[in-house]
């Protein structure tokens, strides 16, 4: 189970680490006796997430005094929008005899333009970081997880995998496969002690997230976006429990069938009237 603590023996390994959610699953894993590889293109934040997760280990009350010494953190600089990404990462921690119990494909690049106005260099990223280097990782891992018999994958996909909307449409797209593919994964890997939840967060206050802080306050009175601290616990909790997925926010729950059936003509117009606020990156 996931509230026992795990004595530092096999790894965790976390996608998009140098920040935001990335850093606080890193700092949660290591609290429940999980090493960790920390994966981000990033190095500066790499090392600081390093130095943040020692932090709350060493002041923290959940892990034994005799155990905190014993925690290893293994950072690896990777672009993960290269074709390679994933063997790269896995040669490391084969070469490091790292154990891989639990997967979390966290990384994410959140761009929202109408598709003939994002550049091909961008669309290739998202389709990469999305798509193909998380596959490929569960690809590489999830073999030696059968045969330990215990692991889990946790992917990152998104409320917008149900929502083919103009200006997220590309976004969406690429978590709706994520969504896909996990399932397919998960009834594989049905009765041999790995498990692949999918985390479907609507809008999480993050950097990744760029409206303007007056809207992200309505949305965080109205509970369509929550912190990361709690996206993460809730994310942890589901697949511990080896659940399918979990979707965090009651109105999220709600508003689900209402944004699957929406009219092409009425999200025309939304984009129209909402294209001026969306992230230029």
């Amino acid at each position: 189970m996931g509230n026992v603590f795990k004595g530092y023996r096999r790894y965790a390994l976390v996608t998009g680490a140098a920040s935001g959610m990335g850093r606080i699953y890193s700092k949660e894993l290591a609290l429940k006796g999980y090493n960790v590889v920390l994966v981000d293109i990033n190095r500066t934040g790499l090392l600081e997430t390093e130095e943040f997760v020692k932090a709350a280990v060493n002041s923290s009350d959940k892990v034994p005094a005799g155990s905190k010494q014993d925690l290893k953190i293994l950072p690896i600089v990777q672009d993960l929008s290269v074709a390679d990404a994933a063997d790269r990462i896995y040669d490391i921690t084969q070469a490091e005899g790292c154990e891989v119990e639990v997967l979390v494909n966290n990384a994410g690049v959140m761009y929202c333009q109408a598709i003939d106005r994002t550049s091909e260099r961008m669309l290739k990223i998202i389709m990469m970081v999305h798509m193909n280097t998380p596959l490929m990782l569960c690809r590489k891992y999830v073999g030696a997880m059968k045969e330990r018999k215990c692991g889990y994958i946790l992917n990152i996909s998104s409320l917008a995998a149900w929502m083919n909307w103009p200006g997220i449409g590309m976004y969406g797209s690429t978590k709706r496969f994520v969504r896909d593919y996990s399932r397919e994964l998960r009834i594989e890997c049905q009765r041999t002690g790995v498990s692949v939840t999918n985390a479907y967060f609507g809008a999480v206050d993050t950097p990744l997230i760029g409206i303007k802080p007056s809207l992200k306050k309505l949305a965080r009175a109205l509970t369509v976006m929550i912190s990361p601290e709690k996206a993460v616990r809730r994310a942890l909790r589901a697949t511990f429990w080896r659940c399918r997925g979990t979707m965090p926010g009651l109105l999220n729950k709600i508003f689900l069938p209402i944004i699957i059936i929406l009219p092409d003509c009425l999200l025309g117009w939304i984009y129209r009237m909402a294209k001026d606020h969306l992230m230029k990156v």
